[in-house]
């Protein structure tokens, strides 16, 4: 398998005891990428030894991409053995739960940035909706989304913490502790946080912006590469003081490192 580096900067973070993560990027609707990866995380996981398997989705598990009905009901019936999985919130999930509570006025912009596609995904005409008014839209998208998938969505967390790492959609504010983080800025923020380089205290994971690969600034780590737009779906692999990345392109295990 091809092996790419990435650098480190930080001290070393450690993951919790006794426990192997595997962190997952935004999905946004690619099932095959999603199969894809979760089978080379299996392969990967079976080879390094015993271990506890943790499975983390960091959000923007819908839009955009093909087939998020198909992802939805992939991870609904998820069983994998030796696997704890657990899904975050993004700012896509929490649009749409809006919008099934009974908000019209997230209509318009969910459809506009992959809502549509999301749509298409359950069989439905998102060109359907533009002649109804966003009251009648609403109600319509409500109809068309099955209840277990957004029984589903509303059971996602918002953050998860792993040992030193704090998994996330977008990431933090700088300077807040975790505990009051706001969620407007655990599935929205990028600036101040993307640019910040302080040590959190802790090395944040996180997906929401789009990078051409793993990205390392301070002690943050971001792993959306982009996967309807690339075909690069990315996991970042965690145990003790290593890490290492598997994506959908470049294959299994990539360098190891020890530092954050």
């Amino acid at each position: 398998m091809f092996r790419r580096f990435f650098s480190s900067s930080r001290a070393m973070a450690r993951g919790q005891a006794g426990w192997r993560a595997y962190v997952i990027g935004d999905v946004h609707g690619c099932l095959d990428l999603l199969d894809r990866l979760l089978a080379e995380i299996a392969d990967d996981h079976a080879m390094r030894g015993p271990a506890r398997g943790l499975i983390v989705l960091l959000g923007d598990l819908i839009d955009r991409g093909p087939d998020s009905a198909g992802v939805l009901k992939r991870l609904r019936d998820l069983d994998l053995a030796g696997f704890r999985v657990v899904g975050l919130a993004g700012n896509h999930e929490e649009v749409l739960l809006k919008i099934l509570a009974g908000d019209p006025t997230e209509v318009a912009g969910w459809l506009r940035f992959g809502g549509a596609e999301m749509l298409q995904s359950y069989g439905a005409d998102p060109k359907a909706l533009e002649s109804l008014s966003p009251a009648a839209a609403q109600r319509r998208i409500a109809d068309i989304v099955p209840r277990e998938d957004r029984h589903f969505l509303e059971g996602l967390a918002d953050s998860m913490r792993f040992g030193d790492y704090f998994l996330v959609h977008a990431g933090i504010r700088p300077g807040v502790p975790p505990d009051q983080q706001t969620l407007r800025d655990l599935r929205w923020i990028r600036e101040p946080f993307l640019t910040d380089t302080r040590d959190h205290g802790m090395v944040v994971v996180h997906g929401h912006t789009i990078s051409e690969a793993v990205e390392e600034v301070g002690s943050r780590i971001g792993i959306d590469t982009g996967a309807y737009a690339t075909g690069r779906l990315t996991a970042l692999g965690i145990e003790g003081d290593k890490r290492w990345v598997i994506d959908t392109i470049d294959g299994l295990h990539q360098k190891e490192s020890g530092h954050v």
